[in-house]
């Protein structure tokens, strides 16, 4: 098994509602680091091009405000298969199709509000991370 890294990040809805500490413990309990982490309130601007990948959904405004209406945990985890271990701790986008005991399941609000945000693959992961941190922001 590869140690890897990859981005998390903790959305607007749960920073509301101080869940961060409770996520992130989530997160270091399956196994994962927390190599950068900073708090961040982003603009409308930085949502649209965080989340470009969307442009042409229908969703793409709905989600691009509720990013910019409230402060963003972001974060980069690091270990073992650390891409597709974020998105088992994380569960289904859907809270509703959500495992038990993870972090959608316990957390999310909403399909749409669903709390945290993991990067789907390396590739995208590189991509994300950079768009959050500088090099040296990465220790661990």
């Amino acid at each position: 098994m590869a140690i890897e890294r990859t981005f998390s990040m903790i959305k607007p809805d749960a920073t509301k509602r101080n869940l961060t500490g409770a996520i992130t413990a989530k997160l270091e309990e399956a196994g994962l680091s927390v190599v950068a982490s900073k708090r961040v309130w982003m603009s409308l601007r930085q949502a649209e091009a965080f989340y470009a990948v969307h442009k042409e959904r229908p969703f793409f405004g709905e989600l691009t405000e509720f990013m910019a209406s409230g402060p963003t945990v972001v974060q980069v985890l690091e270990g073992e298969n650390a891409v597709a271990k974020n998105r088992e701790v994380m569960g289904a986008t859907n809270p509703a199709d959500a495992a038990e005991g993870t972090i959608r399941k316990e957390f999310a609000l909403s399909i749409g509000e669903n709390s945290v945000h993991g990067s789907d693959a390396a590739e995208t992961a590189a991509e994300e991370m950079a768009f959050w941190f500088a090099g040296n922001e990465i220790v661990g």
